[in-house]
């Protein structure tokens, strides 16, 4: 809502707001990028021109997006997946994701399924194993052995502190 306030104000309409990407009517916003620069840092947001740097945050926007998808029968194919999504070679998007973010996609991934876990933890709705089958995991074994690499605690563990501390998923 703040993004799209901001927008209208400096006489820019909307189309689409998620989280990393806008879309506007108006082809030209040159006359307005300044001070929507300026009102979006003023906010604690950042506006991305660079075309590398927008591509590196759409793919963990998709990322993001793909972790949150409902299990579907055919298990995850990250590669496959940003290919189609972004209309990009994945040997282009991995190199570049890679040097941008000193890290792999595979990495990142698995980083946002482990906040994912974590979340899925702190409603308690499912147990781990319909959070395993839920994002793919081939075993509860898996799920634990990969949450306990990343987070230093078993699921249980987790789960037991209460504290349910997760990383806020732009920071990941």
């Amino acid at each position: 809502m703040a993004v799209r306030s901001e927008l209208e104000n400096v006489g820019l309409t909307p189309l689409n707001i998620q989280l990393g990407e806008i879309d506007i009517k108006e082809s030209q916003i040159d006359d307005h990028i300044q001070l929507l620069e300026q009102r979006l840092i003023a906010l604690g947001f950042e506006l991305l021109q660079d075309q590398k740097i927008r591509l590196v945050e759409q793919i963990k926007s998709a990322l993001r997006h793909f972790v949150r998808q409902e299990k579907t029968d055919t298990p995850p194919n990250i590669s496959s997946y940003l290919a189609a999504y972004l209309k990009k070679d994945y040997a282009s998007l991995s190199h570049l994701f890679s040097q941008s973010e000193h890290t792999t996609i595979e990495s990142y991934f698995i980083k946002q399924k482990i906040e994912r876990v974590k979340e899925l933890l702190a409603y308690g709705e499912l147990n781990l194993n319909e959070i395993a089958y839920k994002l793919h995991y081939s075993s509860v074994a898996h799920l634990s052995n990969q949450f306990k690499k990343i987070t230093g605690l078993s699921p249980t563990a987790y789960k037991k502190s209460a504290s349910y501390e997760r990383t806020e998923l732009d920071k990941v």
